[in-house]
């Protein structure tokens, strides 16, 4: 059927910031649906809280509502758009339709709860993509139970409940181990496996919480069996097709979100794998899925008992199903070329399968099922150094903050491809510099270490023999130790974790067997057995000294295999480094040893792809004359256009996310718009920028040296030496550290880059060649050191006075940054900050710290001539927090308009001295100064001539795309060729608020620091700022409380801030809130004239205590700023309860001065919304 006519304007619900569990992948998946069904030519309204996204760049909608993704915002959103169409005023249209199935479960619990208020159909607006009945049936543990039951498809053994009591008593009925799974959340959220009855009643209680409808499922454990998920289609004429079926690497128990998988499904018989797809079909059916896509998850038991003929069974479960574009849709899209949200939205406006086209193959239908010849594995990434106190355990609660994908040949090939793509120091399973292994036997080839094989030979001794710590370490840190205990192995293998596969290759190192590795990680033999055959050849491999002593034959086996030129470097050369990996690479070249590069083509090459989608790997030609000869058919089609290359930035992490994502879409369009040809690198299948038609060439490869020269190389049409070659120029400021990080090695190689040189990076990462450029400019910065020794360090903090401010150099989101007041934390932090640099050999910079300073971000956009700003950000927090962590606003909200001009002249002289060409990001603290003294005095923090994490956000407060001005610039324009000028936000403000994932981790304790915690980001704008603030907190989960019926505020604040949160105790009080205090905070704010009941301290035994009063719902706000950190200090364990039970809470006394602010305001004027066009229009 033909598309619906009678649906002008539809509304698309965002999935707002990135979680963990909820990422990125939504933001691509939000994004297809505006651009696809802008162009048929609906009307798009879009709700969306995150200013990092391209989702919410103008362009992509007709409204755009950076507002918070809660049913009161998108019930006053719907109001105003159909007052106005009401009123008949130009461009409006009433709200026909909401499509909530691609903005993840925040979207779909948005859309369920304004269904069931009554607000959807008071206003006539229907549900497409999955109607109210469809989500219900599906997203009910117990209904979609009988479902499937129905049908004759088997569920593991389980029960919802709505209680503890009711859960009990099925845990007595099943026993333990138990998986809780909560109703209507995303990520496993607030689910978990639970080992004995404690662990199941914190669970069962943080489930219940999490859940929409306070319903859980306790399902009887099938830990230990193999999981495969089916991203599935289907349309009103009943077509249905699996558009991906992906395999977990890691048995049941660990989250599909944190286990390796490979896709196709490579353990199952044909046989088998028709029932299951069989089996997806009728549960789509039954539960009424008929307008887009879904993602149905199984379990398969390994090992099942016998039949009475002696056969085994195929025993099959389902785990469950979503009605809605999955996490996993992101990977299948581009693991398969078909997009699965694309083909979703128009299947929600009217479509059917066979009316559409496959645009990879341009020719055939949509309901041509995709099929694969190469092998696409994903593998998570985790950040759990920012988080020292958590559980690493992996189980059914998601734990990782992003993904890489990478495809080849084969498993082997794609799996040492993806983990060269973690960027973690890891350029495959081994023979790196944090291969434990291969450390060891270096280490006993230069006399620094002894195998006591036969007294003990699990235990490793220096050279003298004795069995003490040698001191020695990989590159990461980690002690060399080898063979490793057979206990620690054991516990390695046993408890999932996100190391666990290097230890998989270990005990194969030690020669364990298959069978027993198997029976502790439950991982498939076929995958242990890929393994153990890298782990052969790599004792090929090591028979050869040099890299001249190998073989070609061999040397091209090993490429076959997925080795990095790294890691061949590391073997022969003994070092990584830019120039050992180009020496590699040019030794193969001269080798005939080279890749090619094959598209991706949803068919298995049946029929031509005509979208230049491509992955590398190495092959033979069909005619090949004989030795030598090492490459086969490249299908790579290379136009004499001329190119700029874009890096993109690998898997989202904590200091990485997808802002930067936003910056290199906008490139990918700004050379189109230029004339060139856009090409983009990247490996993150959740990201707009790896969608086949941001760009005119996609490749999907991993960020590295090798991997990036490769392409270009063969881009340019000649060697990158040679003159008159296709690029144009590569991009390397817009992904964030990664491609930075590559920066000088892609020099080396000859690879062109524009924009900002890479000797004006260095400029500024150069603390002595940058102070000669402060000192030319008369400007600021604290005292401060350069140290490389922990001794130096010591040296350096003792001259410039404590506290200081630590940070290794070359990394990003503040990685290793901490702020240290004495000799003791200094010598402590330097032994891991000198490991976490991204860069070998960088030193560790050392500031005085400046403490109650206001910190100002500023982003500037230069020709190299001219500079404007882009946006000055005023911190909400005082300097110590991260700038990625803090809330800032934009205008600032309290500097004196003589300051703002002075530190916009400060940034605009520093672009000009420094020759940037592109973006640059300015950090500043402003030292305010006591009455009667000197002025305010403006310190330079940082500066990073690249793209920063804040340009989306100003970009969408000021409706200027600066990425793409920037880009433009870095192509050759000039600013005043592009009509580029200063732009404010006039007559409101825009308030960025950072998001945590401290839920995912019970008991870390939530401090903020200068090292960056937060996940993902949501924006506030009002013509006030207090109300602005409001929506930043709403935005971001904050029930702001505005009633004291319903809780009092707990304040305990250190000694400085105590004279600073007089007036906000005050003001609260005055509101009717009660105040609670233990011991100096309650004296402090009694002297101020404000009445304050006092409690215990928790150490003192004295009940109730604070967290008694949490528990009982008594408190509806925390206001704690840290004088002690850890857990099990009392306030570790306030903050940790607040997290838990979900309580707002505030570290910073200026945010909590802004908090009081917005709570009068709110109770005062109340809220209301308004389209970022609004704003522009001003």
């Amino acid at each position: 059927m033909p598309k619906r006519t009678d649906l002008k304007t539809i509304l698309v619900i965002g999935s707002g910031p990135i979680v963990i569990g909820q990422g990125c992948e939504f933001d691509y998946s939000g994004t297809q649906a505006c651009k696809a069904l802008k162009q048929e030519g609906y009307r798009i309204v879009l709700v969306n809280s995150n200013p990092a996204t391209i989702m919410t760049d103008p362009a992509f909608s007709d409204r755009t509502y950076i507002e918070p993704i809660t049913p009161e915002a998108v019930r006053k959103i719907i109001e105003l758009e159909n007052e106005k169409a009401r009123l008949g005023e130009p461009g409006y249209h009433r709200i026909d339709a909401v499509l909530p199935t691609l903005g993840g479960q925040t979207a779909l619990n948005t859309a369920c709860k304004l269904w069931d208020d009554g607000t959807l159909q008071k206003h006539g607006i229907e549900m497409i993509g999955a109607n109210r009945e469809v989500i219900h049936r599906a997203e009910d543990r117990q209904i979609f139970k009988e479902i499937c039951e129905k049908i004759g498809l088997t569920l593991p053994k389980a029960k919802t409940v709505n209680t503890l009591d009711d859960a009990f008593a099925f845990l007595d009925e099943i026993g333990l181990p138990a998986i809780i799974r909560p109703a209507f959340t995303l990520g496993g959220t607030g689910g978990g496996i639970a080992y004995n009855r404690e662990e199941f009643r914190d669970i069962c209680t943080r489930g219940l919480a999490a859940s929409m409808i306070g319903q859980i499922q306790i399902d009887q454990s099938v830990i230990g069996w193999k999981e495969y998920e089916l991203e599935v289609v289907r349309d009103r004429k009943d077509n249905c097709i699996i558009v991906c079926g992906i395999e977990n690497i890691d048995a049941m128990g660990v989250h599909t979100g944190d286990s390796i998988t490979v896709a196709p499904i490579l353990t199952l018989t044909d046989k088998e794998y028709q029932q299951m797809r069989d089996a997806a079909f009728a549960i789509m059916r039954a539960v009424g899925v008929e307008t887009g896509g879904s993602n149905v998850q199984f379990g398969v038991n390994p090992n099942p008992k016998p039949g009475p003929d002696g056969k085994k069974p195929f025993e099959m479960v389902v785990i469950e199903m979503n009605p809605r574009v999955s996490r996993s849709s992101a990977l299948a899209s581009k693991a398969t070329g078909f997009p699965i949200a694309k083909i979703a939205a128009k299947l929600a406006v009217g479509y059917t399968l066979d009316e559409l086209k496959n645009d990879i193959t341009g020719n055939t239908s949509a309901c041509f099922e995709p099929t694969i010849d190469y092998v696409v594995t994903k593998m998570p990434r985790w950040t759990f150094e920012k988080f020292p106190e958590a559980d690493e355990t992996l189980t059914t609660q998601m734990k990782s903050v992003g993904e890489a994908m990478a495809i080849g040949r084969t498993l082997k090939e794609s799996l040492q491809k993806v983990i060269r793509s973690m960027d973690v120091k890891r350029f495959g399973l081994g023979l790196d510099r944090n291969d434990k292994w291969l450390a060891a036997m270096r280490a006993v080839e230069h006399g620094q270490l002894v195998l006591d094989v036969m007294g003990n030979p699990l235990a490793a001794a220096n050279k003298d023999g004795e069995a003490s710590p040698n001191g020695l370490r990989t590159a990461d840190g980690s002690p060399i130790e080898w063979p490793i205990p057979a206990d620690k192995l054991s516990r390695k293998l046993a408890v999932p974790s996100q190391g666990r596969l290097y230890y998989v290759r270990y005990a194969l190192k030690m020669g364990w067997t298959i069978e027993k590795i198997h029976s502790l990680t439950h991982i498939d033999p076929f995958f242990l057995d890929q393994i153990q055959q890298l782990v052969r050849f790599e004792d090929t491999l090591c028979n050869y000294r040099t890299l001249d002593d190998v073989p070609a034959e061999v040397l091209f086996e090993a490429k076959q295999l997925g080795y990095a030129d790294a890691q061949l470097a590391n073997l022969y050369l003994g070092k990584i480094s830019p120039e050992t990996i180009l020496q590699v690479r040019e030794h193969r070249k001269k080798l005939g040893i080279e890749p090619v590069f094959k598209l991706v083509d949803t068919c298995a090459a049946e029929f031509e792809a005509v979208t230049p989608y491509y992955y590398s790997t190495y092959e033979r030609g069909s005619n090949a004359l004989g030795a030598g000869e090492f490459r086969g058919d490249d299908e790579i089609r290379v136009s004499d256009r001329r190119k700029v290359v874009i890096l993109g930035g690998g898997p989202n992490r904590i200091g990485q996310g997808i802002e930067f994502d936003y910056c290199c879409v906008h490139a990918a369009f700004a050379a189109k718009d230029l004339g060139f040809e856009s090409v983009m690198i990247n490996s993150n299948p959740e990201t707009v920028s790896t969608d086949y038609d941001t760009s005119d060439l996609l490749f999907f490869e991993p960020l590295t040296l090798e991997d990036t020269v490769n392409i270009i190389e063969r881009l340019n049409g000649r060697s990158l030496a040679a003159p008159g070659g296709h690029i144009h120029g590569t991009i390397v400021q817009f992904g964030g550290q990664t491609p930075l990080n590559l920066a000088q090695g892609l020099v080396k190689a000859g690879v062109p880059i524009i924009g900002t040189s890479v000797d004006s990076i260095d400029l500024a990462e150069d603390r002595d060649r940058f102070d000669t450029v402060l000192e030319k400019l008369r400007l600021h910065r604290p005292p401060a050191g350069i140290a490389r020794s922990i001794d130096e360090a010591v040296k350096i903090a003792n001259s410039i006075g404590y506290p200081v401010l630590l940070r290794p150099s070359y990394v990003l989101g503040g990685r290793g940054m901490e702020i240290c007041s004495d000799e003791r934390a200094i010598r402590a932090f330097i032994q891991n900050a000198l490991k976490v640099s991204d860069l070998d050999g960088a030193p560790v910079l050392i500031d005085k710290f400046l403490s109650s300073a206001t910190e100002v971000d500023v982003d500037v956009v230069a020709d190299g001539e001219t500079a404007i700003i882009s946006g000055l950000m005023e911190h909400i927090e005082h300097a110590g927090i991260h700038s990625g962590d803090s809330a800032m606003s934009i205008p600032a909200y309290s500097l004196k308009p003589a300051l703002v001009e002075e530190i916009k002249r400060i940034g605009t002289a520093l672009a000009k001295e420094l020759g940037v060409r592109g973006l640059m990001n300015l950090q500043l603290a402003i030292k305010h100064g006591e009455p009667g003294s000197e002025a305010d005095k403006v310190y330079i923090l940082e500066v990073n001539p690249r793209a920063s994490r804040t340009v989306p956000f100003i970009s969408k407060a000021v409706h200027v795309p600066w990425p793409a001005i920037a880009a433009k610039v870095m192509m050759g324009k000039s600013l005043r060729e592009l009509g580029a000028r200063e732009t404010n936000l006039v007559g409101a403000y825009a308030v960025k608020e950072s998001v945590f994932p401290f839920a995912k981790f019970p008991g870390v304790d939530f401090v903020l620091g200068p090292e960056m915690r937060s996940t993902g980001e949501v924006m506030g704008i009002d013509r006030s700022f207090p109300i602005a603030f409001a929506k930043s907190q709403m935005a971001g989960g904050m029930d702001i409380p505005t009633d004291p019926a319903r809780g009092g505020v707990f304040i305990s604040v250190r000694d400085e801030d105590k004279p600073l949160i007089a007036a906000a105790a005050r003001t609260l009080s005055g509101m009717g809130f009660t105040i609670y205090a233990t011991g100096g905070t309650a004296d402090s704010i009694e002297q101020s004239g404000t009445p304050v009941s006092r409690l215990q301290k928790i150490a003192t035994g004295a009940r109730p205590n604070v967290l008694d009063l949490m528990a009982n719902k008594q408190i509806s706000l925390i206001i704690n700023t840290p004088t002690r950190t850890g857990y099990l200090t009392d306030e570790g364990k306030i903050r940790a309860t607040a997290v838990r039970l979900n309580v707002p809470m505030l570290s910073t006394v200026p945010a909590a001065q802004a908090m009081v602010r917005a709570i009068v305001a709110l109770r005062e004027t109340g809220w209301g919304v308004a389209a970022l066009q609004d704003y522009a229009a001003r």
